[in-house]
């Protein structure tokens, strides 16, 4: 029997890369990955179209805000870094990226 994560949202979809004078892919794909909106799911309360990297940030400095275990957020947080990082490395960016903006 699996049981369902105590956080989940869904991977991130392409990431919208204007092409041009911007960022080269990578950077701005971490840059869009700190902003990146999806529903996020908490213990069965659906927060919608919040930012996913700020609120797996708050869900790691207050667990117990949302009713979660320090381990249940680390989850999300691995969650975020396999789903994010897959993305970013589609652009040609590097998954520790990620790690060092959590880890700030």
């Amino acid at each position: 029997m699996t049981t369902e994560p105590a956080v989940t949202f869904p991977g991130p979809k392409r990431i919208p890369y204007p092409g041009g004078c911007v960022l080269e892919p990578g950077p701005y794909a971490l840059e869009y990955l700190l902003k990146w909106p999806a529903d996020i799911t908490v213990n069965g309360r659906v927060h919608p179209n919040e930012p996913v990297f700020p609120f797996i940030r708050a869900l790691l400095a207050e667990p117990d805000k949302y009713g979660l275990t320090p381990g249940e957020a680390q989850a999300a947080r691995d969650r975020y870094l396999t789903l994010a990082g897959q993305a970013l490395e589609q652009e040609g960016g590097d998954r520790a990226w990620l790690t060092r903006e959590l880890d700030r």
